[in-house]
């Protein structure tokens, strides 16, 4: 998906209700107050040595920055929130909401920015749930205060 396609994914998630029940979307999945889209989604790292893993990650995450440059100028700069906290919070049996409590098991930390004029707030996140598997870069819409 280019820039483009990204953004106006973006802003459908920005505008789209949140539905009464977790499930999936055509883009990820929704739940109660939130939506979480994958924006784009590598391939799996089975083979190799490692390099293709970290070439991958670090794409992901200047694909994610660059995304973020274009929505900063809609919205200013973004926060950048670590999640690892929530991860241990969570792990430690701590009632954290979603769609915090469930990215903080694979997306490290996030640029965040809170809507103008709505209770809303966006993130984007790179993901990846295990070394072998692929990075997603996710753009996340909720009414959830961040944690």
């Amino acid at each position: 998906m280019d820039i483009a396609q990204c953004l106006t994914l973006i802003d459908l998630l920005c505008a789209r209700e949140f539905p009464a029940a977790h499930g999936r979307t055509e883009h990820g999945e929704s739940g109660p107050g939130y939506h979480i889209a994958a924006l784009q989604t590598s391939e799996e790292f089975w083979d190799g040595d490692g390099s293709a893993r970290e070439e991958t990650a670090a794409q992901y995450e200047a694909d994610r920055d660059g995304l973020a440059r274009r929505l900063g100028d809609r919205w200013g700069p973004p926060h950048h929130v670590s999640l690892y906290s929530v991860l241990d919070r969570t792990l430690a049996g701590e009632d954290v909401p979603e769609p915090w409590a469930g990215l903080s098991g694979h997306v490290p930390d996030v640029h965040l920015w809170q809507l103008p004029r709505t209770d809303r707030w966006l993130a984007l996140g790179v993901s990846q749930w295990d070394k072998e598997l692929p990075f997603q870069l996710l753009g996340i819409v909720t009414e959830t205060d961040p944690p």
